[in-house]
Order: C-alpha cells, then sequence, then structure tokens
C-alpha cells in the first residue's frame, strides 16, 4: 500500500477530537502506512499522542501573538508537501490554512445532512465522501493507556463542563452520590483549572459528612494524566463534557448528565455501559451556554437531576 502524507486539522474540543477518531481510523484502515501530521488545539491533540501513524503533531497556536492569519500561513507552510489534507473544523481559519497547505487532495469538513444524527457519524460521513469510501464508523480509539487493577473500586466524577454552566449538574447533587457510594468506591474528583470551585464545594459537602476517602484533582493533572485516570475507573459520572467522550473510548461505565445539549448527537458513541439521565422539558435542547429562563423554570433541566435519579440508574447497571 502507498505511503501516503497525510494532513488532519482535529476539532478544537477535546470531545469532538475524540469522536473524530473512527473517522480519522477508517483512514487509517484505507491507507495502513499512511503517515499522520496532526493540527489541533494543546488540549486536543494530546489523544493522538501514542498514535501508531502520527508523525507529527502541530499545536495551533495562531491566537496567541501577531497576526492570526499570518500565524495560519507560517503553519500550513510548516507542514510540507502532503498528499492529502483534511479539516475536521468548518470555520473561515480553517478554509485559510487549508488554501496553503501544500496537497494534492484537499477536504474541509461539512455537514451533508440537516438529520439529528450523532457527531461521529457526521464526521465519517465526511470522511466517505470525501475518499469516496462506504466505511462505517466503530469504537472510539486512544492508544498508549491500559486500565491497573484497582486495590478497591474507583468511581471518577466530572462536574465540569468547558463549553458553559448550562451543562454543569450541581456540586450538592455530585457530592450526595459520593457520600452514598463512599462505602464501596474510593472517589476521584476531576476538573480544569476553571472548575476548582465547583470541586472544593463537593470536597466541603465530603468533609461535612466526615467522608475522607477520595482525592481532589481538579486543576492538578495534565491532559495525559486526565486520560490516565480516566482509562483506570470503575465508575464514571460526568456532564455532557470532553471527559465523558474519554471514558466512552475505554469503556468506563458512565453515567452521562444530560440538559440542554442533544444527547442524540453527543451522547457516549459504543459505550455498552453508558447510561443517560435527563428531564424533560420543552425548553430542551436549547444548546444555549448559559441557561435564558429566569425564575422557578431557570436551569430547570440540570436542576430536576437530584441524587437518587444517578443512584437509581446505578443500582440498573448492577
Amino acid at each position: 500500500m502507498e505511503n501516503k502524507r497525510i494532513f488532519i486539522e482535529i476539532p478544537t474540543w477535546l470531545g469532538d477530537a475524540v469522536m473524530a477518531t473512527p473517522a480519522i481510523e477508517n483512514i487509517v484502515s484505507i491507507y495502513p502506512n499512511c503517515e499522520l501530521t496532526i493540527l489541533g488545539s494543546f488540549v486536543s491533540t494530546k489523544i493522538f499522542t501514542y498514535h501508531p501513524n502520527v508523525k507529527r503533531l502541530i499545536i495551533d497556536d495562531s491566537k496567541k501573538s501577531g497576526n492570526r492569519y499570518t500565524n495560519l500561513y507560517k503553519i500550513a507552510k510548516s507542514v510540507g508537501d502532503v498528499d492529502i489534507a483534511f479539516s475536521f473544523r468548518r470555520n473561515f481559519t480553517s478554509t485559510f490554512l487549508l488554501w496553503f497547505v501544500d496537497a494534492s487532495e484537499k477536504y474541509r469538513y461539512k455537514r451533508l445532512t440537516h438529520d439529528e444524527i450523532h457527531l461521529v457519524i457526521r464526521y465519517n460521513d465526511f470522511i466517505n465522501r470525501s475518499l469516496n469510501l462506504e466505511t462505517t464508523p466503530q469504537k472510539l480509539k486512544i492508544y498508549g493507556f491500559e486500565k491497573k487493577e484497582n486495590s478497591k473500586l474507583l468511581l471518577g466524577i466530572n462536574p465540569g463542563a468547558t463549553y458553559g454552566s448550562a451543562k454543569r449538574w450541581y456540586p450538592k447533587e455530585f457530592a450526595e452520590v459520593i457520600i452514598e457510594l463512599s462505602k464501596g468506591y474510593d472517589t476521584v474528583i476531576f476538573g480544569g483549572n476553571g472548575e476548582v470551585d465547583m470541586a472544593k464545594d463537593i470536597e466541603d459537602e465530603l468533609l461535612g459528612s466526615n467522608i475522607t476517602n477520595y482525592q481532589n484533582l481538579a486543576g492538578k493533572t495534565s491532559v495525559e494524566e486526565l486520560i490516565e485516570k480516566i482509562a483506570n475507573l470503575d465508575l464514571f459520572i460526568t456532564n455532557d463534557s470532553g471527559p465523558m467522550h474519554l471514558a466512552a473510548a475505554f469503556g468506563i461505565p458512565t453515567i452521562c448528565i444530560f440538559g440542554p445539549t442533544k444527547f442524540t448527537e453527543t451522547s457516549q458513541w459504543k459505550n455498552e455501559k453508558s447510561v443517560i439521565v435527563k428531564k424533560d422539558f420543552s425548553c430542551m435542547p436549547c444548546m444555549k451556554r448559559e441557561c435564558p429562563l429566569k425564575g422557578n423554570v431557570y436551569h430547570q433541566c440540570m436542576k430536576e437531576i437530584k441524587a437518587k435519579d444517578v443512584l437509581n440508574k446505578i443500582k440498573e447497571m448492577d
């Protein structure tokens, strides 16, 4: 098989990048000896660190200083000559970038249908249409991280969601779940730098109930450490977020809490141990970063989900 040189601009968001992996694996299945150059955000590129076909990772830092388009031009030229260039993004900057990449074939992602379908399928349809293929998307794939045996069952909690506050369940409810499960599970609380206060609120509730068998790692893990720790969980409770899709890639039993977003498009992909917890309101899914409603109906899609709802789903999984 010809040794194709392929450039891929992956999605910026971690979860979207993970959901692009089945499509990328189908590219590799067609060109098994290909050499991949991956461009993306600092966070999203980390999931490709150990991919056997990836020869180069490029961090898109074009926004940091100077003129962004000058920076994008320099990035494009640093790629060198490639046979095929893909972008899984559909904004003007991606069009601009691809214009200057030296590639024989160039393809930029577009939504091929307005039907409500999973993003994994959208990404794979893009690859099929570009290369005239008929592949189907398989499981999410992240290389280089293996599950180890835990001395005690390990529960992961992810109270954050980078996209916005509307996707976040409440710390008090998370804490109630942890307290109820504390006899059977040690707990790890995850979170980015912007979610430290939220994790601290959970921790305060735990300490108030004399629960000490937990770690609060919010703001303390690298992306690689986050992936490794999620890969080794026995149970994960999370909002719709990037870490949710990391857990799906490793088949971790997961409770996925959904409110304002479309679970039909961004739920865990092909994780047989995945359960969705949600309520139904006429305002859903609003797809807003922050709830626009006021009064008693403010953020009702998340407020009405209680710890007992999650605990009942966990019992059903056993």
